[in-house]
């Protein structure tokens, strides 16, 4: 118990010099730019504002775009990038006209649904740089976040590739060997189209070196001209005469063998009742750009679809950017999405109503014929494409920098972090370029397609994932200002994006998801950021608090029994192996460190609590040792009111201890051996906390006086209390000959019962309460994982000279059969145990008869790990609790580790 229990003296001592440390301490804070100073029994709180220049006025500085400018322009440029002049005839086409219906619904119902997270979660608090990857790890915590973040990377990369890859296609469809508007450019092998797109996104690079913020400041002027060009689309659409417009050569479905000698041709018409009736149906058909002659089909087309309209988060991305993030990434998305679903509704009737689905199919660049000047399809083709990939490979750039920011994966990724003047990273945007360089190895934009509809729908599924969380943890800080939301919204978002994500490709799909688990794995294992706040905590608290509420102790049946334990300690240093045998006897029950601060000082003399102040080394304890455990810190006038504080007021409802442990009162001399070899203990596991005196606190400190431990009338009080209390009762003692991992030790094989109570000879032979408790944790100790594998248990009982050895073996094989506990029976003859010693001398037990009980227990003992002995009742007279204290000294001296057990509850069930 010399771990437990200190003199007030000297812990006044110890709270007075900690106050006078702490007062020091603020008194230095004084002049600082914020401090809180507490004297004497007033609490004054003096608040000092520097005037210095706040870090984070230089990151203010940079935040200079607008609603418009800053969101609401690069998502609606995003959105349209090809779709609208390259492949909205294609879906058309394939689709007819109620497929698109559905497919342009479905994705714009799971772009509105994730929107509504994303405003939800964007105007919750203030918003730094790295967009949605910022949003989705400071909810979910680093591990999910950091996953999600470095696949949204991911997703942009590869979208990036997409719109350059469609920019290459149709500028060499106009200005190619057999291009519609002019044969200036080569193109007959695959090095020509990668050398244009090396090109094209060398033109971005150069835009990305100069800024962010320059390509978001023109995206107002870029999408004027998108829409002028647009505008001019639909107009030619309605109004342009009819005829008829030829296919291109390289089609080889529509010219077999490569025939250049002859020119199909099908109808332009304008607006017609019949064509769009005949545009209403599907008439799905291999893609002529790629080497698959299989026909494409609703995912497929949903995929490519989907991939052009992924922008809804390009505003996000520049968050880092905005001036009100919390304000403009809600407003200017809705917008911007709301926007464009009209143009795409708009362009795809009118093309239905005026063009015949074999040219829609045949001939992607059929508008250009088409429209009054070719060249407004050309420069709006270039404005949304060319944004497209600029926005992806800003947003791209952004996140690897807030990946590398943060630290998420280490070295690998360092160079990301580093930024010029103006805040650009520089070295993000040239490593978000290579990747986009090895994307357009790929080729075809529609093979690409289907990897970007992936990775974004597991992007927006996340999103929703978070905000949903969210919603239902019921957190009292998630406010949004953005009202529009719902969990049920977000949890629809979530299932529709893996839903079409398996139905896009169920290649793709789970490739991604595992390539998330699995950074999730590698960044568990890694020593991450814990000051972020992690949806997982509030959720966990909101389901323990609901299955707390149901587990109803009034319930309660001895079949379900298992130990709740508390383990009363002073120094865990100390007491390492101590608190890892504790943790094997728990049985998955309730597990607490509980430790006492005796003061004569009041709270309100106080610097602050003395267990506030020491709850993280204590948690730091618990994590060093890989121990299931709670702790509980309280303070209290003496170690005794303390311990009855703890014991009744540790657990809450349903689980509450039921059980009691606590080292034994050793003598002064044990103490200071103890000391001398906890000093001297470098093995794993044992815990040298004088090794980091700087993250640990002198509540660990070994004792170096005999003035910390107090009288044994104190400790056997408490023992007292802890029956009164109704409490099972465990007392340790020769801990310290554990090996460093809290086992027995090399070639120590056997778990020991003694269910004898030894200071009462004439109940040997009883099986009483405290018996059974006994077998239980021995049970219990041995069915744990690192005790299983190389220990077995027996069984001593001893009985009188003369009796039937073999039919009380038999009766005792029976009972443990019955307990189901698989043991090894040992009789032993009483006058064998005890020799000639008269167990009483004086009406008490002898020391003699004590003495040759400890010596029998050794004999049997060189193998064994630990031994389960019987713990008397201790007596009420204190008179008597040093005589107490003395001949269970004397009992278990130089034993193995040893476990005093006193019983009071039936603990073991033989019905089902």
């Amino acid at each position: 118990m010399s771990s437990l229990l200190k003199s007030r003296n000297l812990v006044s001592e110890e709270l007075q010099g900690v106050l006078s440390r702490n007062q020091d301490r603020d008194s230095q804070a004084g002049t600082s730019s914020q401090g809180v100073r507490y004297r004497g029994h007033d609490l004054e709180a003096s608040f000092h504002f520097d005037t210095a220049v706040d870090p984070e006025s230089e990151e203010s500085s940079r935040r200079t775009l607008t609603t418009f400018s800053g969101v609401f322009c690069p998502v609606a440029l995003s959105q349209f990038s090809y779709l609208i002049f390259l492949r909205m005839g294609f879906v058309i086409g394939q689709s007819g006209v109620l497929h698109f219906s559905i497919e342009l619904s479905l994705a714009y119902l799971i772009l509105m649904l994730t929107i509504l997270s994303i405003s939800a979660i964007s105007s919750n608090g203030e918003i730094q740089g790295g967009g949605v990857y910022f949003m989705i790890s400071r909810t979910l915590g680093p591990e999910f976040g950091g996953a999600m973040g470095l696949l949204f990377f991911i997703a942009n990369i590869f979208s990036c590739g997409l719109y350059v890859s469609g920019f290459t296609e149709a500028f060499l469809d106009n200005f190619g060997s057999t291009g519609i508007l002019g044969q200036w450019l080569p193109d007959g092998s695959a090095y020509w189209r990668y050398l244009y797109s090396f090109v094209v996104l060398t033109v971005c690079l150069g835009i990305c070196l100069v800024g962010g913020s320059l390509f978001a400041r023109t995206s107002a002027f870029i999408l004027l001209i998108l829409l002028v060009c647009y505008i001019s689309v639909v107009v030619s659409l309605l109004f342009h005469p009819p005829f008829r417009v030829p296919i291109p050569h390289p089609n080889k479905y529509v010219y077999p063998g490569n025939d250049t000698n002859s020119t199909v041709y099908y109808n332009f018409t304008g607006p017609n009742l019949d064509m769009f009736l005949e545009n209403s149906k599907s008439h799905y058909s291999p893609d002529y750009t790629i080497d698959d002659p299989s026909s494409m089909s609703f995912a497929r087309v949903f995929a490519i679809l989907f991939s052009s309209v992924t922008g809804i988060m390009n505003g996000a991305n520049l968050s880092g950017e905005l001036r009100k993030p919390s304000e403009s990434i809600p407003r200017g998305t809705l917008l911007a999405t709301l926007f464009t679903f009209l143009c795409y509704i708009l362009l795809g009737l009118t093309i239905a109503a005026s063009c015949q689905y074999e040219l829609l199919i045949n001939n992607y660049s059929f508008l250009i014929p088409i429209n009054y000047w070719s060249g407004f399809v050309v420069i709006g083709l270039s404005a949304a494409t060319l944004s497209a990939a600029l926005g992806n490979l800003i947003g791209a750039s952004r996140i690897l920098h807030a990946l590398a920011k943060d630290g998420l994966f280490g070295l690998p990724l360092k160079p990301a972090a580093v930024t010029v003047a103006g805040g650009n990273p520089i070295p993000a945007v040239a490593i978000s370029f290579c990747l986009v360089m090895l994307v357009l190895l790929i080729g075809s934009l529609n093979l690409i397609a289907p990897i970007v509809t992936c990775f974004f729908l597991l992007a927006y599924a996340s999103t929703n994932l978070a905000c949903a969380a969210l919603d239902l943890a019921s957190a009292p800080n998630f406010r949004p200002k953005f009202k529009l939301f719902h969990w049920s919204a977000s949890l629809t978002g979530l299932f529709g994006s893996l839903v079409m994500g398996f139905l896009v490709s169920y290649i793709y799909t789970p490739i991604s998801i595992m390539i998330m688990l699995g950074l999730m794995i590698v960044l568990h294992l890694r020593s991450l950021p814990d000051n972020w706040g992690s949806i997982s905590q509030a959720l966990i608290f909101h389901q323990v608090r609901k299955y707390m509420l149901m587990l109803d102790p009034r319930k309660y049946h001895v079949k379900y029994w298992r130990p709740q334990i508390i383990l009363l300690i002073l120094h865990p240093r100390q007491n390492a192996q101590m608190i890892k045998f504790v943790n094997d006897l728990k049985k998955g029950g309730l597990y607490v460190l509980g430790h006492v601060f005796p003061s004569v000082l009041n709270l309100e003399q106080m610097v602050i609590d003395p267990s506030e102040e020491a709850m993280p080394e204590w948690l730091s304890i618990v994590d060093e040792l890989k121990v299931k455990a709670f702790v509980e810190l309280t303070l209290a006038p003496d170690v005794r009111a303390g311990a009855q504080q703890l014991i009744r007021i540790s657990g809450l409802g349903g689980m509450k201890p039921n059980t009691v442990c606590l080292g034994f009162y050793e003598s002064a001399a044990v103490r200071e051996a103890a000391r001398l070899a906890d000093q001297q203990s470098h093995e794993p596991g044992v815990i040298n906390l004088s090794a980091s005196p700087s993250q640990h606190h002198g509540w660990f400190s070994t004792p170096s006086s005999t003035r910390d431990v107090a009288t044994p009338s104190d400790y056997t009080r408490l023992l007292g209390d802890v029956l009164q209390m109704g409490k099972e009762l465990l007392v340790l003692r020769h801990m310290h000959a554990l090996d460093s991992n809290g086992l027995g030790g090399r070639g120590k094989r056997q778990i020991d019962v003694w269910p004898v109570n030894f200071f009462q000879p004439g109940l040997k032979g009883y099986i009483d309460t405290t018996c059974l408790l006994q077998l239980q944790f021995a049970c219990i100790l041995n069915s744990s994982r690192r005790w299983r594998r190389d220990c077995r248990i027996r069984v001593f009982l001893c009985v009188d000279a003369g009796s039937n050895l073999d039919e009380l073996t038999k009766q005792l094989d029976l009972l443990l059969g019955d307990l189901r506990i698989q043991a090894q029976t040992h009789i032993l003859d009483w006058q064998h145990v005890v020799g000639e010693a008269n167990p009483m001398s004086d009406g008490a037990i002898s020391s003699a008869y004590l003495t040759a009980a400890n010596q029998c227990i050794r004999l049997q003992s060189p193998e064994t790990a630990a031994a389960f002995l019987y713990l008397p009742r201790p007596p009420s007279d204190p008179r008597m609790h040093a005589q107490y204290l003395e001949q269970i000294d004397i009992l278990t001296k130089d034993l193995p580790p040893t476990v005093l057990v006193h019983g009071l509850h039936k603990v073991f069930s033989r019905n089902l």
